[in-house]
């Protein structure tokens, strides 16, 4: 079960990260006081805000039944990796050699930090 916490919490993050980042593409603007019917309208970016939201709290679930030291890096990496992916794959957002690189060095990084606690 706090597997399924951490990894749902990671889904959390990840899909706000990306509705924020739909919520900034045309025709959607950033919410702000001047256009108050328009920030009411985007819909990604309330949703987005609110998927923080649980994001947060299933992370503060997952430290009930896990030690930071392996629930912080766990969640933080695998929302980073998830996110560089769907970057590609929604967005066609460059993703070179070097990203994959990057993803495998942060997760052997996270398990040689969590293996042990």
């Amino acid at each position: 079960m706090k597997w399924l916490i951490l990894l749902s919490g990671i889904a959390a993050n990840a899909s706000a990260s990306v509705l924020v980042k739909f919520a900034m593409l045309p025709p959607r603007q950033f919410p702000s006081l001047s256009d108050p019917i328009g920030a009411l309208s985007n819909w990604p970016f309330w949703l987005g805000l609110a998927l923080y939201g649980g994001a947060f709290l299933l992370y503060a679930a997952a430290l009930s039944v896990l030690p930071l030291n392996v629930a912080h890096p766990i969640l933080t990496s695998g929302a980073v990796a998830t996110v560089a992916v769907l970057s590609l794959v929604l967005f066609r957002e460059p993703f070179h050699w070097t990203t994959i690189a990057g993803i495998v060095l942060v997760m052997v990084g996270v398990v040689l930090i969590t293996v042990r606690a």
